[in-house]
């Protein structure tokens, strides 16, 4: 990780002043934080949206670098931003890791239980990676895998892989 401290920038839209305040006091300990309020064009129907795009790799020297104390914080806003909106399509967050590939993970669940759930188990995934990152498992070229979280078995699962050419659905019989 490096010792200077990376850009940032928060895109999203139906975020209150006081979620983004207490967001960037976060995150403002190890980045330059930067904004980039949008409208809501409801073409998704989320009342709320943040995007977070983290300059570097997810994998476990992250957590050690950012703190886990830190992400544990983060966690409980995104938690409690959810709690704030109630069930149906509320809030929205992307958060984005750079790296090879890059790990995306889409928390986009109506019920306020499985969206706090899908927050919690977001770093569990770190101890996976070897095993989802397979070059074997994975289309060839993927520069992005979008992770979703399943209900049905309750964990997060690869959802897509994106080379530079497609997009790959990851279903029951293999990439698609």
């Amino acid at each position: 990780m490096s010792q200077e401290s990376q850009k940032i920038i928060l895109n999203h839209y139906g975020i209150s002043p006081w979620e983004i305040n207490v967001i960037t006091s976060i995150l403002d300990k190890k980045f330059f934080v930067e904004y980039d309020e949008t409208e809501n064009d409801f073409t998704d129907k989320f009342v709320s949206f943040i995007n977070i795009p983290f300059p570097y790799a997810f994998n476990s020297e992250f957590f050690k670098w950012f703190e886990y104390k830190e992400w544990d914080k983060l966690k409980g806003i995104f938690k409690e931003m959810k709690r704030r909106r109630g069930d149906g399509k509320a809030i929205k967050i992307n958060l984005s890791f750079s790296g090879e590939p890059k790990i995306r993970f889409l928390v986009d669940l109506d019920e306020g239980q499985w969206f706090r759930t899908a927050v919690e188990k977001i770093d569990f995934i770190v101890e996976l990676l070897p095993y989802h990152l397979n070059p074997e498992k994975l289309p060839t070229n993927t520069s992005e895998i979008i992770y979703r979280f399943d209900k049905d078995s309750a964990r997060w699962k690869v959802n897509s892989a994106i080379t530079e050419k497609q997009e790959f659905v990851n279903s029951d019989d293999g990439w698609k």
